[in-house]
């Protein structure tokens, strides 16, 4: 049992996780949504560009008519003929087309951005194998799910439908003295409004089942405490290697440090707590350089090395305290600490030119 616990996915999905799956095209998406907008999109270029559309086709359709009465029947007359018509008809309708294009994308980049995935276009025979659609198909749950989306979705869309209708055939007997135009007039706006009461009604159930997409996928994306920390390992490496790895650098970066402190020019302390090793070679550097430094016994160790080579130790509270906090190993020193660090070596140059061998603690 603690195992079975310990697996369970209850983790949010990690960024990489997310990444991977939006490369192999799974990705929260309602085809729905798409349909519903499209035609949303179609209803209301039928409503206000009906009256357009159909004057351009009667224009097109009469000027065919009227130029084959003056034009002899020959291929080449007919071939121009229906060349024209088809160029007019396609111009005429390119607008409502690339409209429909763009509502499309739109409804696609809004949900899942630009996306382009050759994974999820590489063919599959898994895919393709019937007894693996079959098994899809009768015995998941997802299945099942769909099965009652779609029985929902044609019981609200027929309800509303049904709702919209009685509405106009309550004003039928109205039409009883209404003329031909009047009557074809009616027509178009009953069907308008019931198309749009359906539409906006299949783009209602559209949202919700966007959502619900969502929900799905981020519950089938979820990982276990263990997926976590091995996807953890893999990207940043074990926590114990990199432990190992940074105790190594430690203790390499120490006995460099230590190396350096026979070449220091003066170790300046705290006295006990704080040491402060410092070189400056007038040729190669514009400023001394702090070579060494270190809290405790590392302080501690710095002054033995000191002393044992004859490096002058000098207690400076002040200035091992700025020192330590303020310039890093191998950095050379701040300009405000300039006049305070050349004084204090002036002062190691001019007592060993009075005393070579000078050792001062």
């Amino acid at each position: 049992m603690a195992e079975e616990s310990y697996q369970e996915k209850t983790e949010p999905a990690s960024d990489r996780k997310r990444e991977e799956a939006r490369g192999k095209g799974k990705v929260v998406r309602s085809v729905e949504l798409n349909s519903a907008l499209v035609l949303l999109f179609g209803l209301l270029v039928l409503y206000f560009g009906s009256t357009a559309l159909v004057s351009g086709l009667a224009s097109i359709a009469r000027t065919a008519f009227t130029r084959s009465g003056s034009l002899a029947l020959t291929a080449e007359n007919v071939h121009h003929m229906v060349s024209n018509g088809v160029v007019h008809i396609g111009v005429l309708i390119a607008p409502i087309v690339i409209g429909f294009l763009v509502i499309g994308l739109a409804a696609g980049y809004l949900q899942v951005g630009f996306m382009f995935s050759p994974k999820a276009m590489q063919p599959s025979f898994e895919k393709m194998n019937p007894l693996n659609g079959m098994k899809k198909i009768l015995l998941s749950r997802r299945s099942v799910v769909e099965l009652a989306k779609s029985i929902i979705k044609i019981v609200v869309v027929g309800m509303v439908a049904y709702g919209g209708l009685q509405d106009v055939l309550a004003e039928a007997p109205t039409l009883v003295d209404i003329d031909p135009a009047g009557l074809l007039g009616f027509i178009g706006q009953a069907g308008f409004s019931i198309g749009l009461r359906t539409g906006l009604a299949f783009l209602v159930l559209a949202a919700v089942d966007y959502f619900y997409q969502r929900f799905e996928f981020e519950k089938e994306m979820r990982m276990s405490k263990e997926e976590v920390k091995e996807e953890t390992k893999s990207t940043e490496g074990d926590p114990q290697v990199k432990s190992r790895v940074r105790s190594i650098q430690r203790r390499i970066a120490y006995r460099r440090m230590m190396q350096d402190v026979p070449r220091a020019d003066v170790v300046v302390t705290n006295p006990t707590h704080l040491a402060v090793a410092l070189r400056y070679d007038v040729e190669k550097m514009n400023a001394p350089t702090v070579v060494a430094k270190g809290a405790d016994l590392v302080a501690l160790k710095i002054k033995e090395i000191a002393l044992a080579h004859r490096i002058p130790v000098v207690e400076d509270r002040p200035l091992a305290q700025a020192l330590y906090r303020s310039v890093e190993i191998g950095a050379t020193i701040p300009e405000k600490l300039f006049q305070a660090v050349a004084q204090l070596l002036a002062y190691i140059y001019r007592l060993r030119q009075e005393q070579p061998t000078l050792t001062m603690h």
